[in-house]
């Protein structure tokens, strides 16, 4: 009796163990050069010292944010890749898909950025949307530096229950609103004088963006 061989298929998974490596290693560097923020950044959930010291907008623009915004824009694509593997979606070994998702949400974070810029500037409240980006940058930030190490594992972890992805997506919501509040408590006085642009503000562009997005994807997974 001959028995039947079949080709076995090998999911690919070098360029995501490089793409890792190249993530944890910006880290690594970030907080060798940046050894005390990088400290007080690491505390940010727990103490809002960091958002305190580094409230200046030049900070925006520095190494330690660029290093640290292409960490977060691998993280949330690995993460978003992952959650649509356990949904059934997608295969976590796409490397394609994940390159259009990190692309979508660079595009999408630099042109949210670009379209408050015009804005700001129109409502005369460029200063004030200045600091309020670089806290919401900060905690952006924050959480995806916090689950890159969890992408790791769960990339080669099978099987993985859905509550993971979802326990995740609460956790961070939770992390986002409570970013909000210190903002708010930080610049409340700047708030208060120009109370009605920044309800436009939020209305506009901290809450429409995100709902036509769930909707969009919510619709098109229908």
């Amino acid at each position: 009796m001959i028995e039947q061989l079949h080709p076995r298929i090998i999911e690919n998974k070098d360029w995501a163990t490089l793409l890792f490596v190249l993530t944890f290693a910006v880290v690594a560097m970030t907080k060798s050069a940046y050894e005390t923020r990088f400290s007080e950044f690491s505390k940010l959930i727990f103490s809002d010292k960091y958002a305190k010291i580094y409230r200046d907008n030049s900070h925006m623009k520095n190494s330690f944010t660029v290093g640290l915004f292409f960490v977060q824009i691998v993280s949330f694509a690995f993460f978003i890749l992952l959650t649509m593997n356990v949904f059934g979606h997608a295969s976590k070994t796409d490397w394609v898909l994940f390159i259009q998702i990190a692309t979508f949400l660079l595009y999408f974070i630099l042109g949210k950025y670009l379209i408050e810029k015009i804005v700001a500037t129109s409502f005369n409240i460029d200063e004030f949307v200045e600091l309020f980006n670089l806290q919401k940058v900060t905690y952006r930030t924050y959480i995806g530096v916090l689950i890159l190490p969890i992408n790791a594992v769960l990339f080669y972890y099978d099987n993985i229950p859905q509550i993971i992805p979802l326990a995740i997506i609460g956790i961070s919501l939770c992390i986002s609103v409570y970013s909000y509040f210190i903002s708010i408590k930080t610049y409340q006085n700047v708030i208060i004088g120009k109370l009605f642009y920044f309800i436009l503000y939020l209305c506009a562009l901290e809450i429409a963006p995100y709902y036509f997005l769930y909707y969009w994807i919510t619709k098109g997974s229908a």
